[in-house]
């Protein structure tokens, strides 16, 4: 690991960067220029004092996932990650696998999507980054590690928890879709790939996926209507569209709902309040 080629690189890029190329506001009295260590940090998901240490090259050795969450935050090209993770002392991902990078394009949109539900997964329904009021309708799964990271897994083997945001009526069709896509994501993938092992657990583990899994379904959605149900808000019914990276290994999520509808409302008060100002009502409520 050569810790000042690590800082120098992350100092370099955090000043080339503006806020505006991250989808951030900027305020009146700005003086900095480029990013602020505490942005980029909070775009990554760590503290700002151990980014500082990384820049200051006084931290240990990073871990992939955070170089991951760093190369994202600072929009790196394919180039310039392979280049962070060697300097950080590891092997340059292989670039025909799935993982956590997602292409600075893909993200400049979803920087653009502000004021509605919106949010970039993998093949494996793997949640890459989400914005706010994503967060807010979903919750915030950044904190899910291995196979769990995968919203296929967790609709199976923790039912409780992910399909309750859906009403009863609608959670055998997800299940059909939620297989059917899994399916699609292995004939792309191949079988040696992290697909046929999520495929492996999960036949092992859930009897209604590998009952699902038998009867040969593949295709993918790229638009839905559906309902959601929020713990605060209720039901909100919503259009889901779907914009796939040319070579169909993740996907932007955008859900919409008519203007002017209480969908809509429901929307504007999760863009607003964000997951924050939720959790902590519920917290006081004793429901969180």
């Amino acid at each position: 690991m050569d810790r000042d080629a690590l800082g120098a690189f992350l100092s370099r890029r955090r000043n080339s960067l503006q806020p505006s190329d991250v989808g951030a506001v900027v305020g009146p009295r700005r003086r900095a220029v480029g990013l602020r260590r505490e942005e980029v940090a909070q775009l990554a998901g760590m503290s700002t004092d151990y980014y500082t240490r990384l820049e200051q090259g006084r931290s240990p050795q990073p871990s992939i996932q955070i170089l991951g969450s760093v190369a994202r935050a600072l929009r790196l090209t394919l180039d310039e990650r392979d280049y962070l993770f060697r300097v950080a002392g590891h092997s340059a991902p292989d670039r025909h696998s799935v993982g956590d990078y997602v292409a600075p394009a893909l993200l400049r949109v979803l920087d653009r999507l502000a004021d509605t539900p919106a949010l970039v997964i993998s093949a494996l329904g793997e949640t890459l980054v989400q914005n706010e009021p994503a967060k807010a309708l979903f919750g915030d799964v950044s904190h899910y590690t291995g196979l769990e990271r995968s919203e296929v897994y967790r609709w199976f083997v923790r039912p409780g928890t992910e399909r309750r945001r859906y009403p009863e009526h609608d959670r055998d069709r997800q299940s059909r879709a939620q297989v059917a896509s899994l399916r699609a994501a292995l004939g792309a993938m191949g079988p040696n790939s992290r697909a046929t092992e999520l495929v492996r657990e999960l036949t092992r583990k859930s009897p209604e996926f590998a009952a699902l899994w038998d009867e040969q379904e593949v295709h993918r959605r790229f638009a839905d209507h559906k309902t959601l149900i929020h713990p605060d808000l209720g039901e909100i019914e919503v259009d889901c569209q779907v914009l796939f990276t040319e070579d169909q290994s993740q996907a932007l999520l955008v859900l919409t709902a008519p203007p002017r509808s209480e969908a809509a409302g429901k929307l504007e008060l999760l863009a607003v309040l964000g997951s924050q100002q939720f959790s902590v009502e519920r917290q006081q409520q004793g429901l969180g």
